[in-house]
């Protein structure tokens, strides 16, 4: 039976076996057919040879992706990305993990450096690495700004190109079509496709809406927007000239002027971040300098007194350093920010934090809910109300529970500083010799066993200090003078010990901090909102340039310029909308609330004449100076960027310089100077009493 059965087995597995070689030999046949031949020879006609830096950055998008901290990064710069590009996915990935593995070659570099000067100072190392955060979400926006800025360029060729097809042709849709096909840059060529697609498609002006939510900038909006009404309405002369083309040469000047002002604010910023920052990596070789050269100062640098000034010079950095971007930021590109679901609304959506949270957040049609209502629009920050006071409260009490830590870890600093420092009197210059610093030691070592036996007696006095030494082993062979020299030593490192806990007013001091946490929101949207502010002359010169471009076309009525103006406007976007939700029920009525809603000047006087334009004279009429005076406008724009960029130039650099100031007075001179009068000043009163 159990031949027969092993027989069987030999049987199945031989004619498995010519079953595999039978379905081997087919498959091979199959696979030398003519088509399969055919796309093979095609796949290594079209296989990379040798490296691809395109294939690269495609498989570390893929990587990055998969990297926890490093996707939702990557997702950040991919939404700023994809909008110029327009549904290219292969350059959108191309570009976004260009971007992160540049950013790493800083960083990693960076983190070596920095772990090298601070590694034996690890309060100092963990808060430049976190720092480095900061720096890098810096470094990759100007990497983003620069394809914006890239794109600018590439439409003022793209228009200049745009005239000569529209010449040829006097279609813009042809025109548009044609200059597209022929430029070189891809970027604009993708926007312009898309434009000419919209122009052509069965309901124009509902897609050109949705074109506006995505355009990558306002005049490539302003572009699609006069090419759609000179498709539309038809083109026209105006004093010889083609009025399309017209409005094509304001908006490259406008392009010009904003590119032109645009590079001055980079040149301008462009080493303040890095001198607001490089301070914080002077602290440890500056206090190592110190240290060996004067050796009177390690009671400042390895205390608690050196701690506190760190802290307070590494904060201040941080505080310049956000302040500088925001000053920067402020007259870049717009950028997209991920406002559906972060953090903040997951948080809010716990039951629990929601009921803490209402408690603060102020009632509906209180006059405190409408001044922080009304200072998140006009500082056009993209949080809701919610979100604001939930980072309120996480900013308030981290402040407080670091506060309370770091008041902890001073009191321990300074005892094991005592414990662990040499004994010995200050030299004024230089350093011990290594046997100077043994006997030193050894002096610091009998101390302590002496303070670990009068540890926590808070009422030691002098006599019980020099009575437990002459009952320790350390001091049995001592004399009086020396019993008596270091008793008053040991008794001042006591007293010092014993007051080396949390103290009430430290606890006010942790309170105090997280109230300036809690006010810290409130206070960086309060200057980003004086900082548009300075940005109000720019707009409103941008929107007497829209003015003159639309004021000629046929049909164009105030409610067209008014939607015009919402669309392309930033500081004065609340009121325009407004204006333009109250305008079915009173056109003059309505502008009239908008006067009274800004307090602008020469914004007050567009509204006027748009006042104006809806009972009395045509819009052309309205706005004639504007047309009279165009190069006059023009010229005072540039003067008014001028003066914007030197503003913020004097105040970036004012920001900027802060910290290095601080450094080098608060942390090197101040102290040298005061520990050493102090030093001198103990010294004179020994020779003094000796003396005597």
């Amino acid at each position: 039976m159990s031949s027969n059965l092993l027989l069987i087995l030999m049987i199945i597995v031989a004619v498995a076996f010519v079953a595999i070689i039978l379905m081997y030999f087919i498959l091979r046949k199959r696979m030398q057919n003519e088509d399969v031949m055919r796309i093979e020879r095609l796949r290594k006609g079209t296989e990379q040879k040798g490296f691809s830096t395109e294939v690269f950055y495609q498989k570390l998008y893929l990587k990055f992706l998969k990297t926890p901290f490093l996707n939702r990064y990557l997702l950040k710069i991919r939404r700023r990305i994809e909008i110029n590009n327009l549904d290219d996915e292969f350059v959108t990935r191309e570009e976004s993990a260009k971007i992160i593995f540049k950013g790493l070659g800083i960083i990693i570099p960076l983190t070596l450096v920095v772990i090298m000067i601070t590694n034996k100072n690890l309060l100092l190392m963990a808060i430049i690495l976190v720092f480095e955060l900061f720096i890098i979400d810096s470094f990759t926006d100007g990497m983003v700004d620069k394809l914006d800025n890239k794109l600018l360029s590439e439409q003022i060729d793209f228009f200049a190109a745009m005239r000569h097809s529209y010449h040829e042709t006097n279609m813009v849709g042809e025109a548009i079509y044609s200059t597209a096909q022929d430029t070189e840059n891809v970027e604009i060529s993708r926007q312009a496709e898309r434009i000419y697609e919209i122009l052509n498609s069965q309901d124009p002006e509902t897609d050109l809406e949705k074109y506006y939510d995505i355009a990558p900038n306002n005049y490539i909006k302003e572009f699609a927007g006069i090419s759609y009404l000179t498709q539309e309405f038809g083109d026209r002369k105006v004093d010889g000239t083609s009025l399309y083309l017209k409005n094509l040469e304001n908006i490259t000047q406008e392009m010009q002027i904003e590119i032109l002002k645009r590079d001055k604010l980079n040149y301008t910023f462009q080493s303040l971040s890095v001198i607001a920052i490089l301070p914080m990596l002077m602290l440890e070789p500056l206090k190592n300098w110190a240290i060996s050269n004067f050796s009177f100062t390690q009671s400042f640098y390895l205390g608690k007194q050196g701690l506190i000034v760190q802290v307070l010079i590494m904060l201040a950095t941080f505080i310049c350093y956000i302040l500088i971007r925001k000053l920067k930021d402020n007259g870049a590109v717009k950028k997209v920010q991920d406002e559906q679901n972060p953090w903040q609304a997951k948080l809010y959506t716990n039951p629990f934090v929601k009921k803490i949270v209402d408690q603060f957040i102020p009632k509906q049609g209180t006059k405190e809910r409408r001044k922080i209502s009304n200072l998140l629009k006009e500082s056009a920050s993209k949080q809701k109300i919610e979100w604001l006071y939930i980072n309120r409260l996480v900013i308030s009490v981290a402040t407080c529970i670091v506060s309370i830590i770091f008041f902890i870890a001073l009191h321990n600093l300074q005892i094991n500083y005592i414990y662990t420092q040499p004994t010995s009197d200050y030299n004024l210059i230089g350093t011990m010799s290594s046997s100077q610093e043994n006997k030193a030691m050894q002096t610091t070592l009998k101390h302590n066993a002496i303070l670990k036996k009068l540890k926590g007696n808070r009422g030691a006095k002098l006599s019980d200090v020099e009575r437990t030494m002459r009952n320790s082993p350390e001091y049995k062979d001592a004399s009086d003078d020396e019993i008596a020299s270091n008793a008053q030593i040991i008794l001042n490192k006591l007293q010092t010990i014993n007051r080396e806990y949390i103290q009430w007013y430290e606890v006010l001091l942790a309170l105090l901090f997280s109230i300036i946490g809690y006010a810290a929101p409130i206070l960086i949207l309060r200057f980003q909102l004086k900082m548009r502010q300075m940005e109000m002359e720019d707009e409103v010169m941008q929107y007497q340039t829209i003015i003159m471009m639309l004021m000629r076309l046929e049909r164009v009525d105030v409610e067209m310029i008014l939607e015009w103006l919402g669309r392309y406007s930033d500081i004065f976007r609340e009121p325009i909308n407004r204006c333009l939700n109250n305008y079915e029920s009173g056109a003059w009525q309505a502008l009239e609330e908008m006067k009274d809603d800004v307090s602008y000047e020469p914004f007050i006087r567009i509204i006027e004449s748009l006042q104006i334009a809806v009972e009395k004279v045509p819009i052309i009429e309205a706005f004639d100076e504007l047309d009279a005076d165009r190069e006059y406008y023009r010229d005072k724009r540039k003067e008014s960027n001028e003066r914007l960029i030197s503003k913020k130039g004097m105040i970036g650099k004012g920001i900027g310089f802060t910290p290095m100031i601080l450094v080098f007075v608060g942390y090197l001179i101040v102290p040298l100077v005061l520990i050493g009068m102090t030093s001198m000043t103990s010294s004179f009163d020994q020779m003094s009493s000796m003396s005597t």
